[in-house]
């Protein structure tokens, strides 16, 4: 099938068929006249693709996964598997303290010993960086001279 069906039956723009052929993640066959072509087989592909993307796989990490000659095929699995466990864990104790949160009758959520010790185990993130106040580039300089 041409890459415009191929794109309709995915649920994808034609330009994304045509990047992920050019980062050779999935390569159709070409047709004698040049245009891309697309079985069935390459649909499964796509489709095993866009799963892949739906757990957070980059398109690099996906083209090891889809081609089982790449060498290093296993371990992105194992690594992605492992960035699927740990979040999982990660939103089963928020999905407790949040069930948690529903009931708690402490009139503050620090004095309660369930919360805090869900919020101890999230990780404060660093302010974000700011750069000192310069002039303003839109006000035009004006220098005062004595005199």
């Amino acid at each position: 099938m041409r890459i415009g069906e191929a794109a309709r039956r995915l649920g994808v723009a034609v330009h994304v068929l045509r990047h992920w052929d050019d980062e050779a993640v999935v390569v159709p066959d070409r047709a004698p006249s040049g245009h891309r072509d697309y079985t069935e087989e390459h649909l499964h592909r796509l489709r095993v693709l866009r799963a892949c993307q739906d757990v957070g796989m980059s398109l690099p990490e996906i083209r090891q996964v889809l081609h089982r000659s790449e060498p290093e095929r296993a371990d992105v699995i194992e690594r992605q598997l492992r960035r699927v466990r740990t979040q999982r864990a990660r939103l089963e104790a928020a999905e407790r303290f949040l069930v948690h949160v529903v009931d708690c009758e402490h009139d503050l959520l620090t004095r309660c010993e369930a919360c805090t010790g869900y919020a101890v185990g999230v990780p404060l993130r660093p302010p974000p960086h700011r750069t000192p106040a310069g002039p303003d580039p839109t006000t035009p300089h004006r220098s005062t001279v004595a005199g």
